[in-house]
């Protein structure tokens, strides 16, 4: 055996309780901080996905502008030009809002962002502690 555990079967109750306490303070600190630093690293992620997003949706838009002018023009030689423009823009208002629908549900099935990682270490401390704690007692 170490030293240390000669001195702490040796040690007092309260020795033990404050030698826990100090060591559940350290493991505290030092889930914080892997928090943060796990939900700083996600928030960057995102960022850059967001910039990316935020790009295709304006050449996306474009797309959009130009498809429906073609389809109207289009359709325009068949028909009178405003019942080609009312037409393909009620085709475009109805995937609209079925795309709106389905993005509204996935949102709502997606779990909150969480710092998994420091979940499951904080679990694992938990459980540390406690059997930590039932051998000081025993």
């Amino acid at each position: 055996m170490a030293e240390s555990d000669f001195h702490k079967r040796d040690a007092s109750t309260g020795e033990l309780v404050q030698q826990l306490s100090r060591e559940v303070s350290q493991l505290v600190r030092e889930e914080i901080a892997l928090a943060k630093a796990e939900m700083t690293q996600k928030g960057r992620q995102a960022g850059v996905g967001a910039g990316m997003l935020s790009g295709a949706l304006v050449l996306g838009l474009s797309v959009v502008g130009g498809s429906m002018a073609f389809f109207i023009l289009l359709l325009g030689v068949v028909m009178p030009s405003w019942l080609a423009a009312l037409i393909v823009t009620l085709v475009y208002a109805a995937v609209a809002a079925w795309l709106a629908l389905q993005g509204k549900q996935r949102i709502a099935e997606s779990a909150p962002p969480a710092p998994e990682m420091t979940i499951q270490s904080v679990k694992e401390d938990v459980e540390w502690a406690k059997t930590r704690a039932t051998s000081s007692s025993g």
